[in-house]
């Protein structure tokens, strides 16, 4: 490991998202609120990705359930699992509708415990979209 490498500790994905948050929250001047509102967004947005990263780690790390997650994050269990899909932690262990389960969970767990541990990059492709038309009766 290089002196450089020391200097730069590698941040984690909910480190990553509080620290845009915070920019993002610093550069809001609150006697402009059209200047304010944009950025609030912008830090809103990596908020809740800080939270859906967390949640994550709650699963996969601390053996917490999705039920567990969602209530400290004031969320129903049933917002869990889209969110969680999204996350870098879980994005590989989601379902074909876009959601991570409690057996996405468990693999995640497994896998991570093996040292084989799939990257967001390894997701499964999601089926595209398909067009049905309504009914004429």
């Amino acid at each position: 490991m290089s002196g450089s490498d020391v200097d730069q500790p590698h941040t984690g994905p909910i480190e990553a998202a509080v620290d845009a948050a915070r920019t993002a929250l610093t550069a809001v001047e609150p006697n402009s609120p059209v200047e304010a509102l944009p950025l609030l967004r912008v830090a809103q947005s990596f908020v809740t990705r800080a939270i859906d990263e967390a949640m994550a780690a709650v699963v996969v790390d601390q053996g917490g359930s999705i039920r567990t997650a969602g209530a400290l994050a004031g969320l129903s269990e049933n917002a869990v699992g889209p969110r969680l899909a999204r996350t870098e932690l879980l994005a590989a262990y989601g379902s074909g509708n876009g959601r991570v389960t409690a057996a996405g969970v468990e693999r995640a767990r497994y896998d991570l415990e093996e040292g084989r541990h799939r990257t967001p990059d390894e997701a499964p492709a999601s089926a595209p979209l398909r067009f049905r038309a309504r009914r004429n009766t």
